[in-house]
């Protein structure tokens, strides 16, 4: 269960970080709305996953989720370069994420 609150509260950070985007500085009413609820979505639910989860290990997929999530979403719909060292990096963002889970202890 508490992977899978880490997992939301990752998505909700991608909704925070791509929300920043729309809000200008919140200046515009509903994206401003969205990155409010998304942020405090996505903190408490890392709250309630780290009661279960080393919190290393939660911060670190969390803001590892955040991070690819954002850049894939920004080459697919922002049009920013894929090149091949951008794209080897998330690539080792996400084997970092994954070791972390891996060796988490059960």
């Amino acid at each position: 269960m508490a992977w899978l609150l880490l997992f939301s509260a990752g998505l909700a950070e991608i909704v925070f970080a791509l929300s920043l985007k729309f809000n200008e500085g919140f200046t515009k009413l509903w994206p401003s709305v969205v990155t409010c609820v998304s942020g405090l979505c996505s903190f408490y639910l890392l709250m309630l996953a780290i009661k279960s989860l080393p919190l290393g290990t939660a911060y670190a997929v969390w803001t590892g989720m955040g991070a690819v999530g954002v850049a894939a979403l920004g080459i697919l719909l922002f049009k920013e370069p894929a090149d091949v060292c951008r794209l080897m990096s998330i690539s080792l963002v996400i084997l970092g994420v994954i070791g972390l889970k891996l060796t988490e202890a059960h």
